[in-house]
């Protein structure tokens, strides 16, 4: 078997470097917490594998030739990514309803037992479980990629290029696609570490509220380019 490893890494890095959805689910989700950012790296390339599956039986030929089965598919990742922004500026406000009831209560208790409201304060709820947060970002990152026909094309489109026709199309297009997968762990876990350094900072009330709603819009923007193209 003789690919083209040299054309196909360069074309891949730069894949990888050039910011897409996937970028900002893994990013966001690492904001959040390191595990659930390596998961959401983990789920964005099995949703990779999956095209590539497509792509090696010939599935995505069938996808990319009907109009009807590329727009639906198209259509779903964009639902997905606003669904994603919707998701992110809700939350992004619900913080900040939070921290107000919160300056509230710690107001209250500096007032004189006597004038101090009735009545019981919930207790803030704690941080999600490890397991419901691997699985939250796994999900997003699989569903992010999956539902992106971009990433179908790539397989269909980009790999043969690098294929030896000579030999097994099928092998190679595996053989291509499991490096690219590989390749794409490495750069998610890196993303992961780099983004872990910026928690202290994206972990400031104010600057958190602003992130959440800047990748909120970004998500619905994307969202709604993707189905205006459509």
């Amino acid at each position: 078997m003789s690919v083209d490893l040299m054309g196909f890494l360069g074309v891949v890095l730069v894949a990888y470097v050039v910011p897409g959805p996937d970028f900002l689910v893994v990013f966001r989700s690492a904001i959040e917490h390191p595990a659930k950012g390596r998961a959401a790296g983990l789920g964005a390339q099995a949703g990779l594998c999956v095209h590539m599956l497509a792509a090696a039986v010939g599935l995505a030929v069938i996808a990319a030739r009907s109009p009807a089965v590329y727009e639906a598919v198209k259509l779903l990742g964009a639902a997905y990514l606003v669904h994603l922004g919707i998701r992110a500026v809700l939350a992004a406000r619900r913080s900040a309803r939070e921290r107000r009831a919160d300056r509230e209560r710690r107001a209250d208790r500096e007032r004189p037992a006597a004038q101090e409201p009735r009545g019981d304060i919930e207790p803030a709820t704690g941080p999600a479980p490890t397991g419901a947060r691997w699985r939250s970002g796994f999900a997003q990152g699989f569903l992010t990629n999956v539902l992106n026909p971009k990433a179908a094309l790539f397989f269909l489109s980009i790999l043969p290029q690098f294929v030896d026709g000579a030999g097994s199309t099928t092998r190679q297009i595996f053989f291509l696609g499991i490096l690219d997968v590989l390749i794409g762990i490495v750069y998610w876990f890196v993303v992961v570490a780099v983004a872990a350094r910026l928690r202290a900072l994206l972990a400031r009330p104010k600057v958190q509220h602003r992130w959440e709603l800047t990748t909120g819009w970004l998500f619905i923007a994307i969202g709604v380019g993707v189905a205006a193209a459509a």
